[in-house]
């Protein structure tokens, strides 16, 4: 396998635009993923790497939200220490279980979420008290989307967005906001994991992490000026369009009539 100045280049660019996306909606995966599969990297390092850039494309969106003061990092200590936890016990026994339920699962999941943002015309504000505790939220929703980020991966952003508009009650940008911290963190995880069996490809990921980290800044820039307007419809259009990918990796029978 031999990676060019113009692969390199490429996918520097790839991971700028997955990152910007990744900071507003999630989904940046859609586009990192096959890029890296595309120019002849082996699946297990495919993931690795993935997890390597985009885990400084959410750190990127992470700090810039935390400078901005839409999130204290202390007032989220349990739920990062539950996301962490819950990742690494994903990233471990993903490497022993057979994940087809989850790929199963995860594309209705996705259109769940869709449909939710679609037809809640209030979802940019807070609505309400909240239905669970900080601390069951925490050990709930923190275990269980970091162990499914650990285990498998694309939606993560999502589903962390909807658990915090729909169960926490924050507005869609305090939401977004929190949503690339537990996102970072579950990344850290796995990451770690992936870096102790030696799977990543440092250069390359390290080149995608510049472009990842860059558009991350932007998009969390866009988060902080646009809000609701801009936040809402991508999360939208990125929860239907994962939910179709994973379907047509899964059924391609049920898409052949778009075949020519």
């Amino acid at each position: 396998m031999e990676l060019t100045l113009e692969i390199f280049v490429l996918l520097f660019f790839v991971a700028g635009l997955a990152g910007f996306i990744d900071a507003i909606a999630g989904g940046g995966g859609l586009l990192t993923v096959p890029a890296l599969l595309s120019v002849g990297i082996p699946p297990a390092q495919v993931l690795a790497t993935n997890k390597l850039q985009s885990s400084f494309g959410s750190f990127s969106a992470s700090l810039y939200f935390v400078r901005n003061g839409l999130v204290k990092l202390k007032d989220m200590r349990l739920a990062i220490a539950c996301t962490f936890t819950g990742s690494a016990i994903g990233a471990l026994l993903v490497q022993h279980i057979d994940a087809g339920i989850l790929t199963s699962l995860i594309p209705l999941l996705l259109i769940f979420v869709s449909l939710y943002f679609l037809f809640s015309p209030n979802i940019g504000k807070p609505q309400g008290d909240p239905k669970l505790s900080e601390a069951m939220f925490a050990f709930a929703v923190g275990t269980s989307i970091g162990f499914y980020d650990g285990f498998f991966g694309p939606g993560t952003g999502s589903l962390f967005t909807i658990c915090f508009v729909a169960i926490a009650k924050f507005g869609l940008v305090e939401a977004t906001a929190r949503t690339k911290i537990l996102n970072f963190t579950s990344n850290i995880a796995a990451l770690t994991f992936f870096i102790i069996a030696g799977l990543p490809l440092w250069k390359l990921g390290l080149i995608m992490a510049a472009g990842g980290f860059i558009g991350a800044r932007l998009g969390a820039h866009i988060v902080i000026n646009k809000g609701q307007k801009f936040i809402r419809p991508m999360v939208i259009i990125m929860s239907m369009i994962m939910a179709i990918k994973l379907l047509w990796d899964q059924h391609p029978q049920w898409f052949q009539f778009l075949s020519f």
